[in-house]
């Protein structure tokens, strides 16, 4: 366990990447990288997002928690493409926000819930969820 100093030093790093605003080269790279601009902080594709669906085994019914959601993908994109309900769950302050804004702008909000929680302490009782994901996270 990182001491501390230590975490909270690798917290506000993290909450300062998520707080930055994206470049034109940094969406270039994401559409080549990744498929499509869908405000990743990671390297999960399309491709990969699309498997997850299936080996998942989402649907309308499902309840999905994306641990470590970041700015929401791919959680946001899962609950998208199959109708499920999904919590997407990370630490930084800015992240639970920019993943806040998009869960808003993409008319989510009946589906998707966005909690700032640690991995470590997941404020939910066991078998609230059907799946989880965990894309990108250390």
């Amino acid at each position: 366990m990182a001491r501390p100093r230590a975490r909270d030093e690798l917290l506000q790093r993290f909450s300062d990447r998520y707080s930055a605003a994206g470049s034109d080269a940094a969406r270039e790279v994401e559409r080549e990288v990744i498929g499509a601009n869908v405000g990743a902080n990671g390297f999960t594709t399309l491709a990969q997002a699309d498997t997850l669906i299936g080996v998942l085994g989402l649907s309308r019914t499902s309840r999905l928690l994306d641990v470590g959601s970041g700015r929401g993908w791919p959680g946001l994109y899962l609950a998208a493409n199959t109708g499920c309900h999904a919590v997407l769950s990370d630490l930084p302050a800015a992240a639970v926000r920019n993943a806040s804004r998009r869960v808003q702008r993409r008319r989510l909000s009946r589906r998707v819930a966005v909690v700032r929680a640690s991995a470590t302490h997941l404020p939910f009782a066991a078998a609230t969820f059907d799946a989880i994901c965990h894309a990108d996270t250390l």
